[in-house]
């Protein structure tokens, strides 16, 4: 993380190592790969609680994740708050009335059809949480200087799907809900300018009725994915 005045480099001996042999190493990638694919988007959420420890805890993880130049150009808002999970989901509804009505070309409409996505959002006031997750534009040193941050978006998007796997790995479901724009959230959420929320995630256990569209299984093969250059 920058700091005026703080810019040398120290080169730190391994703090940890979790390496193991190539047989091993296998066997628990593929078991990791067959646990996320149990991971899904769920819009059904019950309304049971969650401590907000748990929250906390996987926003740690969350916020362990590489970032240009060490800035960790992000910053994590969780929502309990039944007001202003109100709030936000008539914001985004009002937004997305728009998109739904004429905002959106006849293309992205088709698109995401088979998503059943629509107007409604009460997935933002019946799961227990909200996180919004904000991308900072820029620094500020302590003493109110400006700096530049570094690969935000690519900063901001890995510590995003940290979050969601460590989201998984707690047992819980989540969203990816981006309503577009945004403005209303910084101020919502007590933020400074040079922040901009990129996304909310309602956070939960899923509903017993809890259902996914068909299509969300549906994922591209290997080969279509990956390429190899033994």
């Amino acid at each position: 993380m920058y700091k005026k005045g703080d810019v040398t480099y120290q080169p730190l001996p391994l703090p940890d190592r979790v390496q193991m042999p190539d047989d091993q190493a296998l066997r628990s990638a593929q078991g990791f790969a067959a646990y996320m694919r149990k991971r899904h988007s769920v819009r059904d959420f019950s309304d049971r609680p969650i401590p907000r420890a748990v929250i906390e805890a996987c926003i740690q993880a969350a916020v362990s994740a590489p970032s240009g130049a060490n800035h960790q150009p992000w910053h994590f808002v969780a929502i309990a708050d039944p007001a202003m999970k109100a709030q936000i989901r008539a914001a985004a509804e009002e937004e997305e009335r728009a998109f739904y009505e004429g905002g959106a070309g006849d293309e992205w409409l088709a698109a995401l059809e088979p998503i059943g996505t629509g107007v409604s959002k009460p997935h933002l006031t019946t799961a227990p949480w909200l996180i919004v997750v904000f991308a900072q534009r820029y620094g500020v040193t302590d003493d109110g200087a400006r700096y530049k941050n570094y690969y935000v978006p690519e900063s901001v998007g890995i510590a995003t799907g940290m979050l969601i796997t460590a989201l998984h790995h707690a047992g819980l479901v989540c969203l990816e809900h981006t309503p577009n724009p945004m403005k209303f959230l910084p101020q919502l959420c007590g933020r400074p300018a040079h922040e901009k929320a990129v996304m909310i995630i309602p956070v939960g256990w899923p509903a017993d009725d809890a259902s996914v569209p068909a299509v969300a299984k549906r994922k591209k093969p290997m080969d279509q994915v990956m390429s190899v250059f033994d």
